[in-house]
């Protein structure tokens, strides 16, 4: 059997793989934390103690796609994860993974080639895991079922909830952010080419218009509702914070999740036809905010502290905000999107909204059960997708993602 055939058949390259780890090393730093900021088009570092993309300063782009895992080869998986991991360290730091135009004529490109000469537009891929890939049914496809961690749970179902099969859950999922829409695109779609034969894409979302941000000392981005929101968001640099909310413990029972995260993803649908017809005091009162500054109600100014006894009782703002929830706190890092329209000429617009935390038993289902069941803004929105995934700790050199959970 050829190479090229072997790599048609197998969807994996060990050539291919050793020559993109030895690149992505001698074009990173390992040292460098994730959670450090970055600036202007240039890369994010690829290796640290927690994956990038979570704690990270949030870029402009998103795509965010979830595969099906189609094969039951354990092996096959582990070795589609190492030339992923092999293809990450080369891709955030912008570069093609192998060659784009200068391979054999007579087989396809290593690389796809439409993000030559960019720049790596601060990239970052984040890697997660499902469910169904520690088993259902009582199957055991990959020897993993035991080390399914508590908080990976099936998300309940909330009242309100519309989940379209085709837009919810998945075995694993790459979160691609950058601040180029062509890089963030290259990057799944390479990704997904190099899985040809161990994965299949099952469902996947643009997004544009970061509306939550880790660095709060920049402006609070506007949603597509006009409004600004996520103002509480716990910075990337707040580590105390994010030790607490954000980063899993191996003292909650799964210690190959030791400096990981839990990510929770909703595709948001918001009926922006009715919204638009809707009279500002009433589009003011269902956030508790002010549409021009921003400003809570009762205070003069967006971070000013929330006078939460001055927002009306069903207010977005208030009913999320930490002090009625106990404290409970969650690390943002939501798109809007626009899908085009429906068949009823409507923009298929929203929220796509990612969350990561410590446990999501304690954290987004006790916030989504509060918000679904009280919200004045469920009558603007839709929960329509849905999914959860438990994300590894950071790569460390030689390594690979999901190397603590598959050794």
């Amino acid at each position: 059997m050829t190479e090229v055939s072997r790599r048609r058949l197998l969807g994996y390259s060990g050539a291919t793989l050793a020559a993109g780890a030895a690149a992505g090393a001698g074009l990173v730093s390992v040292a460098q934390a994730h959670e450090g900021p970055s600036s202007g088009n240039g890369p994010v570092p690829f290796f640290g103690a927690h994956q990038a993309g979570i704690a990270t300063p949030v870029q402009d782009r998103l795509h965010f796609a979830s595969f099906d895992v189609v094969t039951d080869d354990r092996d096959r998986l582990i070795r589609m994860l190492k030339e992923w991991t092999a293809a990450g360290a080369a891709l955030t730091a912008g570069h093609p993974y192998g060659s784009a135009a200068g391979g054999l004529p007579e087989s396809p490109p290593d690389d796809t080639g439409e993000a030559l000469g960019l720049p790596p537009a601060r990239l970052t891929l984040t890697v997660g895991f499902g469910p169904a890939l520690f088993g259902s049914g009582g199957k055991d496809r990959f020897g993993v079922k035991a080390r399914r961690p508590a908080p990976l749970i099936d998300l309940p179902h909330f009242p309100g909830d519309n989940l379209a099969a085709d837009r919810s859950g998945g075995d694993v999922c790459v979160q691609a952010c950058a601040d180029d829409p062509q890089v963030a695109v290259h990057a799944i779609r390479n990704l997904a080419r190099i899985g040809f034969g161990v994965v299949a894409v099952r469902w996947s979302q643009l997004g544009f218009g970061k509306t939550s941000s880790t660095t709060p000392d920049q402006q609070t981005p506007r949603n597509m509702f006009g409004f600004k929101d996520g103002t509480r968001n716990i910075p990337g640099d707040d580590h105390a914070a994010l030790d607490r909310y954000v980063w899993a413990s191996a003292k909650d029972g799964a210690g190959w999740m030791d400096g990981g995260s839990y990510l929770v993803a909703r595709r948001i649908r918001m009926h922006i036809e009715t919204w638009d017809r809707t009279s500002l005091k009433e589009q003011q009162d269902v956030f508790g905010r002010m549409k021009g500054e921003g400003n809570p109600y009762g205070a003069p100014r967006e971070h000013d502290p929330v006078p939460l006894a001055k927002l009306p009782a069903d207010s977005h703002v208030r009913l999320a905000h930490p002090d009625s929830n106990g404290g409970v706190r969650i690390l943002r890092r939501g798109y809007s999107f626009t899908d085009g329209s429906d068949g009823l000429g409507r923009l298929d617009a929203g929220l796509f909204f990612i969350a990561y935390q410590r446990d999501p038993r304690t954290q987004f289902v006790t916030l989504q059960n509060k918000l679904a069941a009280t919200d004045h803004m469920n009558e603007y929105v839709q929960h329509v997708g849905s999914g959860i995934f438990a994300c590894p700790p950071g790569i460390r050199k030689g390594g690979f993602w999901g190397e603590t959970l598959f050794t």
